[in-house]
């Protein structure tokens, strides 16, 4: 049994059966309900698509990722694989969407021809346009962070400026009195990044409740802006003795570019910030951080997002999480302090 002869018997075309099977395009509900007679009769079930016929669903959720020419970070392609996974476990399939510049098309798309039952977005900015969008099409979606208004969607986050606040508070009981923040982009940073002025929040309360001097920089995601950054901050501020970070791709080039300058970690220069495991253990030594549990994270983004679909009038959920700070080699007393 085929849609060839699903269709002949419904009197249909084939592409009108693989729209009704797809979900693609819409099909009047009266071929749709004959084509599924037929369906229930010759006992056809060649995979999920029978099922998101009788339930009026695609069984497709859209992810909506940072532009395509972008390269993501360890963090993002976490999330990735475990949206991807966790949808896997249950039935979904997941359809991948770039957003921002060129790719709004591509995100328009996705939310206005049907082609997903729902939606979870990555990066999200304080006033996010895509959120508005999605709230407008009345699309279930969830967030892999949050916009200015936590009630205006179901999100799920990491308590950015808490962390980094623990992190400058953990600095400065070591001793070290001046301290930066090394966050992402300028681009990321003037657009609203959620992440990114959060931690801006924690790290300025944090040196003003501790007395410490801070100076913030922002810093391209990868590990030449990594090195760069520290170079240049070496250069203004001779007196820095540590800096914590949200940037996990500049970290390469910070541990370059801290060896360049004659500084051991952490005898001469502590390190600290808020990374995915991977680039935690990775850095030399192995980083003090909060570790963001990225997988965790991606996987309950899908169970909420199924719950976004099965019951879409219920209240959004919040989950906002704060990992504690592993300490591992890369943080010491201030070398002031030392003896």
């Amino acid at each position: 049994m085929n849609i060839g002869e699903i269709a002949r018997r419904a009197g249909v075309s084939r592409s009108t059966v693989s729209y009704a099977l797809s979900g693609k395009r819409p099909v009047a509900a009266a071929t749709r309900r004959r084509i599924q007679d037929v369906i229930d009769e010759l006992g056809y079930r060649p995979n999920a698509t029978a099922r998101a016929l009788k339930e009026g669903r695609t069984r497709t959720i859209g992810l909506v990722i940072p532009p395509a020419g972008n390269r993501l970070s360890h963090m993002q392609l976490d999330f990735v694989a475990a949206v991807v996974d966790a949808a896997a476990r249950v039935d979904l399939d997941v359809l991948l969407s770039p957003s921002g510049g060129d790719h709004d098309r591509s995100f328009e798309r996705l939310v206005s021809e049907g082609r997903v039952d729902g939606v979870i977005v990555m990066e999200i900015r304080l006033h996010d346009t895509r959120v508005d969008r999605l709230r407008q099409a009345g699309l279930p979606f969830v967030g892999i962070g949050h916009t200015a208004d936590e009630r205006a969607m179901c999100w799920i986050d990491v308590d950015y400026a808490r962390l980094i606040g623990h992190s400058v508070r953990h600095l400065a009981d070591l001793g070290h009195r001046k301290v930066a923040l090394i966050s992402r982009s300028k681009e990321l940073v003037a657009s609203g990044y959620g992440p990114a002025l959060r931690a801006r929040e924690g790290f300025t309360a944090a040196i003003a409740e501790r007395g410490v001097r801070g100076v913030e920089v922002t810093c391209g995601d990868d590990a030449r802006s990594g090195q760069e950054s520290i170079e240049e901050l070496l250069r203004a501020h001779p007196d820095l003795t540590a800096v914590t970070t949200i940037n996990e791709a500049a970290l390469p080039g910070i541990q370059r570019a801290l060896a360049d300058a004659g500084l051991a970690v952490p005898s001469d220069f502590s390190v600290t910030g808020v990374a995915a495991r991977l680039w935690a253990e990775d850095f030399r030594p192995p980083l003090t951080a909060a570790d963001v549990p990225a997988l965790e994270m991606g996987e309950q983004a899908v169970s909420l997002l199924v719950q976004r679909i099965a019951e879409p009038g219920t209240p959004p959920r919040h989950i906002l999480l704060a990992p504690p700070i592993s300490l591992r080699s890369s943080t010491g007393a201030a070398p002031a302090v030392r003896g």
